[in-house]
């Protein structure tokens, strides 16, 4: 098997627990920010401890990053710490698969962002699997139990929350392949270690800064649930690195198309651990939203 398949299904499944972890977090315990922070606060450190043995052991200098680099890799950290504070907050509205199915439109929003912003042109099967994607949304944000017209369905917390993950995340995993390629190395292990480093350090320190101003409080409140957020940290490290190695080596299509896998791990993780009740119609819903994906995938 390819390295970059294993590196898909490593970063999904670490993606999957750091997002368990974050769910528990943000229970009574952290602030929805706070909660976000303490995935950068523990990841931060981590990465630029294993980048730097790494580089020490292959005997490899610091590769020069230039101003592109930078908008790059900002780019997709901004857009990435909007887009968890997002899926955070929108674990507090829905359950957690639903939740992680919602943060997958992050596939489709990239071919919207794409055309919008950087001319890209997709065929009419394309479009074709956004509208099956906009029937799973729907499905999806239908609150059980109550009568709630379409348009109050699509303008709910929940789907509002969850299509706004997407759109940021879209922007984030854009910006860091960007980052990445601005890298002058063949080692792509090497190129997605430094964007990793690079990153998690901006978003730590940019974060810190605003929880400073903003919420003083969660500082202090990270440091004393460090049994668990250190395993966010950690697990976010492991899971970016996996993403950010397997776009390095495998177009950004197939690498999503078996990140899906991610669907059956959150599933799993929503019925096993957190005990919740998934309805049929949301099973429909992360059915036609995951058909949706799959053939979106399939038509690039």
């Amino acid at each position: 098997m390819e390295l970059w398949i294993l590196a898909s299904v490593a970063a999904a499944l670490f993606q999957t627990v750091r997002f368990m972890l974050q769910k528990v977090l943000s229970i009574d315990v952290l602030s929805t920010a706070g909660s976000t922070f303490a995935r950068f606060a523990y990841a931060a450190p981590a990465a630029l401890v294993v980048m730097a043995v790494y580089l020490w052991a292959q005997g490899s200098p610091v590769p020069v990053l230039d101003g592109w680099f930078w908008f790059y890799a900002w780019l997709g950290a901004i857009s990435q710490i909007l887009a968890t504070i997002c899926v955070v907050a929108l674990f507090r509205q829905r359950n957690f698969a639903v939740g992680i199915t919602f943060k997958k439109t992050e596939v489709i929003q990239t071919a919207i962002v794409g055309v919008a912003f950087f001319g890209a042109e997709i065929s009419l099967a394309g479009w074709g699997a956004i509208l099956i994607g906009l029937i799973g949304v729907l499905l999806l944000s239908r609150t059980p139990g109550l009568e709630l017209g379409v348009w109050k369905s699509l303008s709910s917390r929940a789907t509002v929350l969850g299509l706004t993950s997407g759109f940021f995340f879209a922007f984030s995993g854009t910006g860091y392949r960007a980052a990445s390629l601005q890298i002058d190395s063949e080692d792509a292990l090497l190129r997605a270690g430094v964007t990793l480093v690079c990153v998690t350090a901006s978003q730590f320190i940019g974060m810190a800064l605003w929880l400073r101003w903003r919420e003083p409080g969660q500082l202090t409140a990270v440091w004393r649930a460090r049994r668990v957020a250190v395993w966010v940290g950690l697990t976010s490290m492991a899971g970016s690195l996996g993403w950010f190695t397997a776009f390095t080596l495998q177009t950004a299509a197939y690498v999503q198309a078996v990140g899906q896998i991610e669907l059956i791990f959150s599933l799993l993780a929503s019925v096993l651990f957190f005990r919740e009740t998934v309805t049929s119609r949301e099973l429909i819903g992360i059915g036609f939203l995951a058909l949706s994906i799959l053939t979106f995938i399939l038509v690039i």
